[in-house]
């Protein structure tokens, strides 16, 4: 490979231009291709759209209580959901604008076109007026993604049947609204638009909301939204489908008939390894279409790396950015490998879910395959957000902190929390885990007050019984 090698990336979202700069940054030369937006779906339809739009309703949320907290307005704050997308576009635009100034600003060739592998050093790309260009690169980076899948029983028409794209564009308030799939995406825009006062209703195939979150956590968050006024339907499944010509109504497996304004399928997502020739370069694909990689990113195809959503190790923007970085690095011999152990997550319903590492169940569960007893070898500490001071003065009272720990080296395993600001708290957490802290070390750290962080502190110490503001029986320990 030449002194300063060509690098080639299929794909701009978190992962492709995340790695294009680091690229740059390390001396290569860079070329990224993108068919769509910068950003990819978590800038531009995802992650951040949706949370613009979230802020609005947390907002409102504060209003309703203003009262409570001596503001008093002249009249109930209504909502106007085109003035919220416009400025949900205005935020997306300039995020998306910044990033095309960081790639330009490191020398990064952007071209805009379809994309397909050549052989296994060019990309063919198509542009949008028909004009071919070929691509030739020393090494490749697949970075592109997933997308909403085509499901036979939904087929999506952009007005009745949705993905949450075109539901991220209404400008109108719709009346009802049914949501298939009870998972994160399903969960946050169940919170967004019942604050709107659509009237919701979720159904989930599994026993629960969020099946893949603590229990604790899924059986809370439940409990939040029908505080909200969400139908939440679990254990079934949608067994027929009727379009009529203003609404839509479902059939369920329960016996159960639900008609709603618009249909939410949020049921999961399919990589996008297909068509673009990985087939006729012989990068192997995964039972379910992702492109196997290993710790440092290859592919078995030397030269050609995969990165983010298309490898099905964690679909998360953050994730698909760390192994952008550590896909380069790998590629100009600054050799590393990426932790899928310590992997914080947010869920941005109202209020928020922040994780990190193993539920109480998974804990359990992996103790006793290793033969211990799994309720001697987990301990687990809660603390609740109505506890706090800083909860109280802000009236953020709802939520709760778990922590699981190993009962023999009290290394922590893992951190639950659902309540306000959750997504950013979870991450002192992963921390903690990354540099392997035990619970009493973080216990001992002293936390500032008057925080939300103390329920951290709190959960931790509650650990091992000696949580300060957590009334225990003398017998409990």
């Amino acid at each position: 490979m030449s002194a300063h090698p060509h690098i080639a990336i299929l794909g701009a979202g978190p992962g492709g231009y995340v790695a294009a700069i680091r690229a740059a940054q390390l001396g290569a030369r860079v070329t990224v291709i993108e068919r769509d937006k910068l950003g990819g779906v978590c800038l531009n339809w995802g992650c951040i759209p949706s949370k613009a739009l979230l802020s609005v309703v947390e907002l409102g949320d504060k209003l309703k209580k203003a009262q409570d907290f001596g503001i008093v307005l002249q009249a109930p704050a209504t909502y106007d959901l085109a003035r919220m997308v416009s400025r949900k576009d205005k935020v997306v635009a300039t995020l998306v604008k910044g990033i095309a100034t960081l790639l330009k600003g490191w020398g990064v060739e952007q071209v805009s076109g379809q994309g397909v592998l050549g052989d296994a050093r060019t990309i063919v790309v198509t542009k949008s007026d028909g004009d071919r260009l070929e691509v030739h690169a020393d090494t490749l980076v697949i970075a592109t993604g997933s997308s909403w899948p085509n499901l036979p029983l939904f087929p999506i028409d952009g007005r009745l049947i949705v993905t949450s794209q075109q539901l991220l564009d209404l400008i109108h308030i719709p009346a009802s609204l049914v949501i298939v799939g009870g998972g994160v995406e399903g969960c946050e825009f169940a919170a967004l638009y019942s604050g709107l006062g659509t009237q919701v209703t979720v159904i989930e195939l599994m026993p629960r909301i969020l099946p893949l979150e603590d229990e604790d956590i899924s059986s809370t968050m439940e409990r939040e939204l029908k505080k909200r006024g969400v139908t939440v339907l679990t254990g079934t499944t949608v067994e027929k489908l009727e379009r009529l010509s203003d609404s839509v109504e479902v059939s369920l497996k329960d016996g159960n008939r639900v008609a709603a304004d618009r249909l939410l399928v949020s049921v999961g997502r399919g990589f996008n390894s297909r068509g673009i020739g990985l087939e006729q370069v012989g990068v192997t694909l995964g039972r379910r279409g992702e492109i196997l990689v290993d710790d440092g990113m290859h592919t078995n195809v030397p030269g050609i790396y995969a990165i983010g959503d298309v490898t099905g190790k964690a679909m998360l923007a953050h994730v698909a950015s760390m192994q952008g970085q550590v896909a380069v690095e790998n590629i100009l011999g600054h050799a590393r490998t990426i932790n899928y152990e310590v992997i914080p997550a947010g869920i941005f319903t109202l209020p928020e879910i922040g994780r990190v590492g193993l539920t109480e169940q998974q804990a359990r569960a992996q103790a006793e395959l290793r033969g211990n007893d799994p309720h001697q070898s987990i301990r687990v500490g809660r603390f609740r957000y109505a506890a706090l001071g800083k909860a109280q003065a802000t009236g953020d009272t709802t939520g709760l902190f778990k922590v699981i720990a190993d009962a023999a080296s009290d290394k922590i395993l893992g951190m639950h929390i659902l309540g306000a600001h959750a997504a950013d708290l979870i991450h002192e957490a992963a921390l903690a885990m990354q540099v392997g802290a035990t619970a009493a070390q973080v216990a001992g750290m002293i936390h500032a007050h008057p925080t939300l962080a103390e329920g951290i502190m709190e959960a931790i110490e509650d650990v091992a019984g000696t949580a300060i503001h957590q009334l225990r029986r003398r017998d409990e320990g």
